[in-house]
């Protein structure tokens, strides 16, 4: 399923939040381009306003991202461990550049992550270019065809040609036995502990945890034992 050995895979994944707290405090030029852009999406069911607020964060033109995390499995034999590192915080250019001086020491390696085609990736790229910082060589895949993407994606991986399916992370970790990690925060509050408790780290701790989600699952696919705790480094938690 996976032709490449697990130790050239980096494991990311990123957390994102609107780029105002509130949809009044963009100018009036924005707050009409967001109307306009969001149009389709929400019909008649919800004002441009209230549409921000939910949803602002999923794309790169009105988000920001608060947190990177990524991840990485040593194997010695039977043995494996797997690392962890996170940029995050308020300020979105430094943690931006961090990261892009971070994916020089991981150039031969492939990223993995759950969606990381459609959204993590696009949107580091787009947020990186907003900001002015030159995209790393591993990000740089505007332009090629798919099959020219070295990336990969659980989620792709997991539709086996069929593009019309959709299945969450945590729906195959289910079905792959897989304890969930998630024991705080979901996706749906990354918003609310930025903004209102100003917890980034809280939030790190939730992207790590993602991360390794999906680390368990592509050692599950591919038949080798999962993490032992003893064997989970996270960065932010001892």
């Amino acid at each position: 399923m996976i032709q490449t050995s697990i130790e050239e895979l980096l494991f990311i994944d990123i957390e994102t939040v609107s780029s105002h707290h509130k949809f009044t405090e963009l100018n009036e030029e924005l707050q009409g381009l967001f109307a306009k852009k969001t149009a389709y999406q929400r019909k008649e069911e919800f004002t441009a306003e209230e549409f921000y607020n939910e949803k602002a964060g999923i794309w790169a033109e009105f988000g920001k991202v608060v947190c990177i995390s990524i991840g990485y499995i040593k194997e010695d034999g039977d043995h494996r461990d797997m690392r962890f590192k996170s940029y995050y915080g308020e300020d979105e250019k430094l943690l931006l550049a961090e990261f892009g001086q971070a994916l020089k020491k991981f150039k031969t390696f492939k990223l993995i992550g759950h969606n990381v085609k459609e959204f993590d990736i696009p949107f580091l790229c787009r947020r990186m270019l907003i900001h002015g910082i030159p995209l790393p060589y591993t990000l740089n895949v505007a332009g090629k065809k798919p099959w020219e993407v070295p990336h990969l994606d659980t989620m792709e991986l997991w539709k086996f040609g069929d593009w019309k399916h959709f299945t969450s992370l945590k729906l195959l970790t289910n079905l792959f036995d897989i304890p969930s990690p998630k024991d705080d925060i979901d996706g749906s509050e990354v918003g609310r502990v930025f903004w209102e408790e100003n917890d980034c780290e809280r939030i790190a701790i939730y992207c790590e945890k993602d991360i390794l989600a999906v680390a368990q699952l592509i050692l599950r696919w591919t038949g080798k034992p999962l993490l032992e705790k003893d064997n989970i480094h996270f960065s932010i938690l001892n």
